[in-house]
């Protein structure tokens, strides 16, 4: 296709893409990345122990493949396919990964096992890997705001499994090193990829959820971009054009979004970190319910009834889930008695039936709210707790701790990474491995970190 007949949408995409890996992160840009890498990881970490990461740890070790990556967690390097699809799965076994509210899309479980992977198989250095996770994120997030996250999710479409493919294809043609016109075939092999439908919901084991959001489109990007390096070529612009993508899934806002302030608004830097290790729309409840206990100092024993109000579609997704850490009632319950909720409590799953978490559970009121349903994705939550002695104290909470505007430290990320890659890594292991996170400028070669995120 001769660039005149390029969209000024593909072009500037495409450009961008290349440039991307030349292109040094501002300052805040490359901290913010580093923290959203080392959480990535810890979700891989924590992941491979659960039952969706097992699942897809079993499934590649059956494939074989050339040793190209590692699969985080265990002993296996295998092809950046496999490892990717694995590790995507790993990363979201659980509600721990980080979102992006504003284009409903986890974007870490898809781009980082996707970059990581190609990094590994590229033997790219720390910077490129940063490079490329930035990007990742600045593309994926932008292609799902063009769709209209909430419309598109509506109508059954996932938007988790669709920008992710993108931000992974595009960090793995960055590192793939292509050039801009096998960029738009990558771009091209992605949105042939790009499906997903929202019945994930109905996943009661979380292992088909892991597939959607992390392991397929980290599989999709990195399928992609090995296919054109390897000489496969495709469609210059699916963007535009006869039978196009944004003619297929009829956007409602404008396509440019994909394009909107490239190299200006970095999408990480609004991209949330998850505190608690808890589906996104519980971060709330559990923030406000730990401010109460904080300050009012009560116990289980001197409460009466809690009641929990949310986003009246939020409230849906948490109600009395099977699942235990995507239960609010459970979840509060557990607050109440243990004054937090550790990665380790919300994945117990025996504490379900336990007789003391069941009699707070039955004192913990979810309320759906409708005027709380006008501010998304703003996740907002007010928790009133009524105490024996009379009073009843209230606390809303509408900037979630870890959200972009109000971020986690670097101290907090660590911590949280802590909690959940120690039981499985070791002490020792975890600190070389979040010091190293923090100095990826100067890591000549990412399988550099292979010994520090398999198990020995």
């Amino acid at each position: 296709m001769n660039r005149q007949s390029l969209s000024p949408v593909m072009a500037e995409l495409s450009d961008y893409i290349v440039q991307s890996p030349r292109k040094a992160l501002p300052a805040a840009v490359s901290e913010k990345t580093k923290h959203h890498v080392l959480d990535t990881l810890a979700a891989m970490v924590s992941g491979s122990r659960l039952l969706p990461g097992r699942k897809a740890i079993s499934y590649v070790k059956s494939l074989g493949g050339a040793k190209e990556a590692c699969v985080v967690g265990s002993r296996i390097v295998t092809n950046a396919v496999n490892a990717a699809l694995a590790n995507g799965m790993c990363a979201h076994a659980d509600e721990t990964d980080d979102s992006h509210a504003a284009s409903l899309t986890h974007p870490g479980c898809g781009v980082v096992p996707a970059a990581l992977a190609m990094a590994e198989r590229e033997q790219r250095g720390g910077a490129a890997l940063l490079r490329a996770v930035a990007l990742g994120y600045d593309v994926g997030c932008r292609l799902t705001l063009s769709l209209d996250p909430y419309r598109f999710r509506e109508a059954g479409h996932s938007t988790h499994s669709f920008g992710p493919t993108f931000g992974a294809a595009a960090a793995c043609a960055a590192l793939a090193g292509l050039k801009a016109p096998q960029v738009r075939h990558v771009l091209s092999y992605a949105a042939q990829q790009a499906s997903g439908i929202s019945c994930w919901m109905r996943d009661p084991e979380h292992i088909e959820k892991a597939f959607d959001f992390g392991g397929m489109p980290a599989r999709n990007g990195v399928t992609a971009a090995l296919l054109v390096q390897a000489g496969g070529t495709g469609v210059d612009d699916v963007l535009s054009g006869t039978d196009n993508f944004f003619q297929a899934f009829v956007p409602k806002n404008n396509p440019t979004m994909v394009v909107e302030e490239l190299g200006r608004r970095f999408e990480v830097m609004r991209t949330d970190i998850k505190k608690w290790s808890v589906g996104a729309p519980i971060q709330a409840p559990l923030d406000a319910l730990d401010t109460l206990i904080k300050r009012e100092r009560f116990d289980a024993s001197q409460v009466k009834q809690v009641v929990v109000r949310v986003a009246t579609d939020e409230a849906a997704i948490v109600n009395n889930r099977e699942i235990s850490d995507i239960n609010l009632q459970h979840l509060i319950a557990v607050m109440l008695l243990d004054k937090t909720v550790s990665f380790k409590a919300a994945h117990d799953v025996a504490r379900m039936k336990d007789p003391a978490v069941l009699r707070e559970r039955a004192k913990v009121q979810l309320v759906p709210d409708d005027e709380l349903e006008k501010l998304m994705p703003q996740r907002t939550a007010i928790v009133e707790v009524t105490l024996t002695d009379g009073r009843t104290v209230r606390e809303r909470v509408g900037t979630v701790r870890g959200t972009a505007a109000n971020p986690m430290t670097r101290d907090e990320v660590i911590a949280k990474a802590r909690d959940l890659i120690v039981p499985v890594l070791g002490a020792a292991t975890f600190q070389k491995l979040s010091d190293t996170v923090f100095a990826l400028e100067s890591v000549k070669n990412v399988n550099e970190l292979r010994p520090l995120l398999q198990k020995t």
